[in-house]
């Protein structure tokens, strides 16, 4: 695969994450009665139902080999069980922008990850790129006091939790990527993944299901955050990981907040000010930067 076209895909992926902390806020903010669960279950279920039918009618669906159930298993408890848990918690309890700040660290530490598990070498140039997005991400957040940093203790806590449980996905998908298709691994991921919430939301929450409103837009922005963010964005990230390595790839993830910014700026949940334009220039920037040393080698 051409690297422009991988590069766009990536860029697409955090396009489409950057939105998802958009959209799971505003249905916290119109369903008063959704949750957590309700939310990861539905939107792994939707994930599900649609693309296991086009994968088994197109015959690209691969069975999983013997020896590798375990790791598909580690893998979607990784993500999406554990990650998207402490990820909408998060969201939860801070904005969205800020959330998808704090996610967007995840770059810095994967390269360290890597290093441990694997021995990848970490490219000076790939730190460089992650200095300068996290200082561009700074400025987007800090600079002139212009914005409301919403730094709720807790909801900090559960989103660095999830951090982490992406520092362990990634370093488990590499021992995937290439030997599956990009789109065979999401499929069994989300399926896993729905296995694995379902009896917890119907535990924890099923009292809650007859209260909420099912709308055409509650089933709207579920439908997206299945199809868009927990299908698609993971197809384009896998091959990411697949091409160019898991530290390269998620250099990406930084440009999230960037997305989310510009979609709270487009619907209302932010406020315009200097230093948000400044700061996607200094991410976009350290993107590039980080990328510099794919020319000078074989992934």
């Amino acid at each position: 695969m051409k690297k422009s076209i991988l590069y766009i895909l990536l860029a697409l992926c955090a396009l489409v994450w950057g939105v998802s902390f958009i959209l799971t806020k505003e249905l916290f903010v119109t369903e008063k009665h959704i949750t957590v669960f309700i939310i990861l279950t539905f939107r792994l279920l939707l994930a599900t139902a649609v693309t296991f039918p086009v994968l088994i009618l197109t015959r690209r669906l691969e069975p999983i080999r013997k020896g590798d159930l375990g790791w598909f298993l580690l893998l979607a408890l990784c993500e999406p069980f554990v990650y998207c848990i402490c990820e909408t918690t998060g969201v939860q309890l801070v904005s969205g922008s800020m959330a998808s700040i704090v996610v967007a660290t995840i770059p810095l530490f994967v390269p360290f990850g890597m290093a441990a598990i694997y021995h990848e070498r970490i490219q000076p140039l790939t730190l460089v790129g992650i200095i300068l997005s996290l200082v561009g991400l700074g400025v987007m957040t800090f600079a002139g006091g212009e914005g409301n940093i919403d730094a709720n203790p807790a909801g900090l806590a559960w989103l660095f939790g999830a951090v982490a449980t992406a520092v362990v996905f990634t370093a488990v998908l590499v021992k995937l990527v290439g030997r599956y298709k990009p789109f065979t691994i999401t499929a069994w991921q989300n399926l896993f993944g729905a296995i694995y919430f379902l009896p917890v939301m119907l535990l924890t929450d099923g009292d809650k299901l007859p209260l909420l409103s099912y709308s055409p837009k509650m089933w709207t922005l579920l439908l997206i955050l299945g199809v868009f963010c927990s299908t698609l964005a993971y197809v384009f990230y896998n091959l990411g990981v697949e091409h160019i390595g898991a530290s390269a790839a998620c250099i990406f993830t930084n440009a999230i907040p960037v997305f989310s910014l510009i979609a709270a700026l487009i619907i209302g949940q932010e406020h315009f000010s200097w230093s948000k334009p400044v700061g996607i220039a200094i991410v976009l920037t350290g993107v590039v930067v980080a990328q510099m040393r794919q020319s000078s080698r074989t992934p």
